[in-house]
């Protein structure tokens, strides 16, 4: 395998999910149905006909967006593959995607990493009572702000940064009222825009530490490989040596903020000067041009667009 040094594959998390994503692709690549056959097997449920579907509450419920999204980007990635792709010479994911990068990158087993998401969707979930997390979004502040509006909101419970997505643009999430809390001094602080996001779950706070626990102990029952592409990791933006590193970052990073402004930075000082987005959507594609326009990035989500990708970044 010769891999491009220039090139990365990144991979979106939950939230880019949409009724209908992959259909173009799965009409003309008949790997998009075989990978989302495979995986229903796996899950023992119809992840084409959700994907295909909905319902839309059932998509968005988390032990299910886990396995679809993972799902979702294997099945770009191995399209690209049959095309006669390039392998890149980095990997990285967005929170859920850094599963789908390390099952891309044969470090962990398809369908046992759609069991292992799906079981960790559920452990998320169950780390806080329905109703009483929240997530928002706050845009238009540097990090050192969002900090501060997190440390005014911390009398009504938990409330951290978790999604360190963009320049400006920052996730926060905890325990609802200190959610609440913290938007509200954000705008007095002068964001552009603090809202809430659809889903109760505060992913990547450290109200997930029961989470973080459970998954070390499932983690202890799977076999990981090591990547046959590097992985940049989103807890410390460093790439592992061993499979154990990998296993205890998986851990970490659940309770841990998403690090995604430096991955980027650190992909891009390493050399990458293309990156792929692999999925449904074009967030990930949309944050790199926020975070450094050095790095041209593309997304893959129907024929076109593969077609597209395939032909910019051919073999010379």
């Amino acid at each position: 395998m010769t891999a491009r040094a220039d090139l990365a594959f990144l991979f979106p998390g939950q939230g880019s999910q949409s009724i209908g994503m992959l259909g173009d692709l799965a009409e003309r690549h008949a790997v998009v149905q075989k990978t989302f056959i495979e995986a229903s097997a796996a899950m023992g449920e119809d992840l084409w006909k959700l994907a295909s579907e909905g319902p839309e509450s059932l998509m968005n419920r988390t032990d299910h967006t886990q396995p679809l999204m993972l799902t979702a980007g294997v099945a770009v990635w191995r399209a690209w593959q049959e095309g006669g792709g390039p392998w890149p010479g980095f990997m990285a994911g967005h929170s859920l995607g850094e599963y789908t990068a390390l099952v891309c990158a044969e470090s962990l087993d398809f369908p046992t990493a759609v069991e292992l998401v799906r079981d960790r969707g559920r452990f998320m979930q169950e780390a806080v009572p329905e109703g009483e997390g929240g997530i928002a979004a706050v845009l238009g502040l540097d990090d050192d702000a969002i900090q501060s509006v997190c440390a005014t909101a911390t009398a009504d419970g938990v409330v951290e940064p978790v999604n360190f997505n963009a320049p400006g643009q920052v996730v926060i999430a905890g325990h609802r009222q200190a959610v609440d809390a913290a938007l509200e001094a954000a705008k007095a602080a002068g964001a552009k825009r603090a809202v809430h996001l659809p889903m109760s779950v505060p992913a990547h706070s450290s109200l997930m530490e029961p989470a973080a626990e459970k998954l070390a102990e499932r983690l202890t029952r799977i076999n990981i490989e090591m990547p046959a592409v590097p992985v940049v990791h989103n807890v410390d933006v460093q790439v592992s040596d061993s499979a154990e590193a990998i296993r205890q970052r998986l851990v970490d990073q659940v309770r841990s903020p998403v690090r995604w402004t430096e991955c980027v930075q650190a992909l891009v000082r390493r050399g990458a000067e293309q990156a792929v987005e692999c999925g449904p959507g074009r967030v990930l594609a949309g944050l790199n041009r926020r975070i450094d326009r050095r790095i041209n990035s593309q997304a893959i989500y129907d024929a076109d667009t593969l077609a597209s990708a395939l032909n910019s970044l051919e073999e010379p």
